[in-house]
This record gives structure tokens, C-alpha cells and sequence, in this order.
């Protein structure tokens, strides 16, 4: 009798858990898999309840949606999500009034929004995570993503932001189905 092949499917690890980093607000510790990475969270650290641009990163658990990638200034990244290149006109609304508020757009767009074909390497490699979409409510924030830190670390206006080799290797770590957990 033939036994069947069947793919391997990837060890499911713990989903990641991020924490504040004691004595500041916009500085977090994110632990995946064991290892703990230095991050940037909001300007405004995190918190239970989000506005829109108030420069805070919402607490909860948040599943990672799709991978996006500069293809010409990077490989395709080795995860388990979904992944798709970013195109230069690709962009996401921010704008509360707008019908596609929180939603990938394509620029020229009327309403704000904002561009994910950046000029410096901040979006090189973004995490979209699944923060009021579903369902979305207006003026709750918009565009939260886990990207690429500033080499100062510097705050975000909500995002979770990593050394790119530090998100590489969160991203190899996790299967699909994982979550991003946010605890002030």
C-alpha cells in the first residue's frame, strides 16, 4: 500500500506579546517565541480606548493580516501569511468620513491617506493588523501596523515598529491564524 505525502504544516508557536517597557510610554518589549525584541509603540503608549490620531496603540489582541514588502529593496519575506508586494500607488485611507476608511486604497485618492510607497524604509516590510476592521468604526483609528523602526526608535502614531531583522525573524516564527497581543 502507498502511503500518502503530506505537507508539513509549521509548528504553531505562542502568538507574540507586547508590553510597555517600564519608565516610558512609546517604548515596548515584544516576546515571540521565547526571545524578546525592543520596539516602538505611540507616541501616546498604549491604550484601551483609540481615537484617531491620538498617537496611541491600541491594547488587545490583533490578528496579523497580510504581509507587504518593497519588492525593489527586498526579498519576499519568509512567514507563513499572506504576502504581496507593494505597488507605488498603494496607499491606506485615514480619513473617519470617508467610505473607505481603514481599507487599502490607490493613489491619487481623494480623501486622506496614506502612502505605503515611502521614501525612507519605515514601510519596507509592514505587518497590517487586523485593529477596527472588521467591523470598522469611524474615527476609532486607522492603519496600525507592525513596520520597520527608526534607528532611534523613535515613536509612532500607533503602529508597532521593529528592527527589520528582529521583524524577519517574528514573521519566520509565526504560523497563519497568529495574533499580535497588546498589553499596556
Amino acid at each position: 500500500m502507498r502511503r500518502r505525502r503530506t505537507r508539513a504544516r509549521p509548528a504553531r508557536t505562542a502568538d507574540p506579546v507586547l508590553r510597555t517597557r517600564p519608565g516610558t510610554r512609546s517604548r515596548g518589549l515584544l516576546v515571540a517565541a521565547g526571545r524578546t525584541y525592543p520596539c516602538a509603540i505611540g507616541r501616546s503608549g498604549a491604550a484601551g480606548i483609540k481615537r484617531e490620531g491620538d498617537g496611541a496603540t491600541p491594547a488587545g489582541r490583533w490578528a496579523l493580516r497580510t504581509v507587504l514588502y518593497r519588492a525593489d529593496r527586498m526579498r519576499r519575506p519568509p512567514t507563513h501569511a499572506p504576502v504581496r508586494p507593494i505597488a507605488p500607488g498603494d496607499g491606506w485611507c485615514d480619513a473617519p468620513a470617508d467610505r473607505n476608511y481603514n481599507r487599502p486604497v490607490r493613489h491619487p485618492y481623494p480623501a486622506s491617506a496614506e502612502r505605503l510607497w515611502r521614501a525612507d524604509h519605515l514601510y519596507d516590510l509592514v505587518v497590517v493588523l487586523g485593529y477596527n476592521d472588521r467591523p470598522r468604526r469611524r474615527g476609532r483609528g486607522s492603519a496600525i501596523f507592525m513596520h520597520l523602526a527608526r534607528p532611534d526608535y523613535a515613536p509612532t502614531e500607533g503602529c508597532v515598529a521593529l528592527r527589520r531583522r528582529d521583524l524577519e525573524r517574528v514573521l519566520a516564527l509565526l504560523g497563519r491564524g497568529a495574533t499580535l497581543i497588546v498589553r499596556p
